[in-house]
């Protein structure tokens, strides 16, 4: 333990920590200030950076393409005769339960409502369909290649190239070289950590709220924010403990995450009666996507919708880069890169496209048939999550449905944290060699300091807007190394392939 404590890495834990409770107190004393910092910083990235944005997510998913179907796609991760930790079913669910936190429950049932005063939505001749077009597409392929592209080069990092650092910026060292062992390593190490916080802020300010007002709901007092602290100390617990419990624990903790995801899904589409039209309308939506990918992802005028939709989802993807491809990286050795990239794909989007069709198309049917008025709602300031409430309780037995979705959004939610506690600990030392496993303190530590600035978002009442302006702001530099990482990843490959 002793031994542990000196390799830590002090700067990496003490500037991320004051930088936070500063930013923090910022936003709690100053909070017209901070939204209004928010909105122009955000708006400067919009005007000169979009296209960026754009052109980045095309490279990786074309990347990941290029690696799967060439004969690189043949290089095994790790010895030839290794084989694969985890079966084919459990490496799935821990990459999807890993990646996907509660976000995916949470804007698969409302975010086509927040589509609904777009311009570019409203304007389509099935608007509806369109909606849930443009989800499929902000959670599809591109999204999946940001990660799917550096969990790759970090597994090759780890088990071919055997780097005796588990660090970000250790991915880098084919450009760098050891210039990674000082200032430069330092900013990079640096740069990811900031990253992450701000994605577990995107994450709980987003999601968590709906959380507290199922509890609420369910039990009938207390306020939201009451709610959201108790339940952000529940999380924080849970995943923690299952951390410290090691890699096993955590995979079978997302078998049963998984397993309430899917049920809640079973649930909807069983008990909300959408068996076939669900299907039918998910097929034109797919569809949809097909024919117009290219159009999206590289559209030849970049509007306010993709400024204010697209550009925010690769960015929110961007900022979980910097721990959940590492986690992917790690547990599959002694797969090929075909297999990796192939598998995580056909886990990722099965899951989210299901999610998207499912649960979006739930609300659209009950909007259409007329239960339930959107539009009314959110012209009267009515939040998200009393709008989901309220359409879930539209469903038979709807408590049931509420307890199916809590333990779904805690499930997810601790077994991302579990996965980035685990990776963000790792970071924190100088030196950590792939057999060696963060301290347990260490683990606790970034546990609890990951929920400090949401809480703050939350308590403060972010709108959506400035809560994805973190996002945004924190991706631009993280997108910028993992570009570096790739191009780091390929020199190395090539290289080998010289030898």
């Amino acid at each position: 333990m002793k031994k542990k404590f000196t390799k830590i890495d002090y700067s990496l834990i003490s500037i991320p920590l004051l930088s936070v409770l500063v930013l923090s107190c910022i936003f709690l004393i100053f909070p017209n200030e901070s939204k209004n910092c928010l909105v122009n910083v955000r708006a400067g990235i919009n005007r000169y950076f979009s296209s960026y944005y754009l052109w980045v997510g095309a490279l990786f998913l074309l990347s990941t393409l290029i690696l799967a179907f060439s004969p690189l796609g043949n290089i095994k991760i790790g010895k030839k005769d290794d084989r694969p930790i985890y079966p084919a079913f459990k490496w799935g669910m821990m990459i999807f339960t890993s990646t996907m936190s509660a976000d995916v429950i949470f804007y698969s049932l409302c975010e086509w409502m927040m589509y609904m005063g777009e311009p570019t939505i409203k304007n389509r001749q099935n608007p509806f369909e369109w909606s849930l077009t443009y989800s499929l597409f902000h959670w599809g392929p591109i999204a999946w290649s940001f990660y799917i592209m550096l969990a790759v080069a970090f597994a090759y990092m780890l088990y071919v190239s055997k780097n005796k650092k588990q660090k970000f910026s250790e991915a880098c060292r084919p450009i760098f070289g050891n210039l990674i062992d000082g200032i430069t390593g330092k900013v990079i190490d640096l740069i990811a950590i900031f990253s992450l916080v701000a994605a577990t802020a995107t994450t709980f300010s987003m999601s968590l709220p709906l959380l507290a007002q199922v509890a609420k709901t369910l039990f009938h007092v207390g306020t939201v924010q009451t709610w959201s602290l108790i339940l952000m100390a529940l999380i924080v617990i849970i995943y923690l403990s299952v951390s410290l419990l090691g890699l096993k624990a955590m995979s079978r903790f997302s078998v049963i995450a998984f397993s309430m995801f899917g049920l809640l899904l079973l649930y909807v589409l069983l008990v909300g009666g959408g068996v076939g039209s669900d299907f039918v309308a998910g097929g034109a939506a797919i569809r949809n996507l097909t024919t117009n990918f290219i159009s999206l992802a590289l559209p030849n005028k970049i509007n306010s919708f993709t400024q204010n939709w697209t550009v925010y989802y690769w960015s929110y993807w961007i900022v979980w880069c910097v721990a959940t491809p590492f986690f992917i990286g790690s547990i599959s050795k002694g797969k090929k890169i075909r297999e990796i990239i192939l598998g995580a794909y056909f886990w990722g989007l099965s899951g989210t496209f299901l999610s998207f069709i499912i649960l979006s198309n739930f609300g659209i049917r009950e909007q259409i048939r007329g239960i339930i008025n959107v539009t009314a709602l959110l012209s009267k300031d009515v939040s998200y999550p009393v709008i989901i409430t309220t359409l879930l309780k539209t469903l038979p037995h709807y408590e049931w449905g509420l307890i199916i979705l809590s333990g779904a959004m805690i499930g997810l939610y601790c077994t991302v944290f579990d996965s980035i506690t685990m990776v963000i600990s790792k970071y924190s030392y100088k030196n950590l060699l792939v057999e060696e496993t963060p301290s347990k303190k260490m683990r606790a530590f970034w546990a609890i300091a990951f929920s400090i600035f949401p809480l703050v978002l939350i308590l403060t009442g972010e709108s959506v807007y400035n809560i994805q302006s973190v996002a945004i702001i924190a991706a631009l530099p993280t997108s910028i190394v993992m570009i570096l990482i790739v191009i780091s990843f390929y020199k190395s490959l090539l290289g080998r392939k010289k030898n």
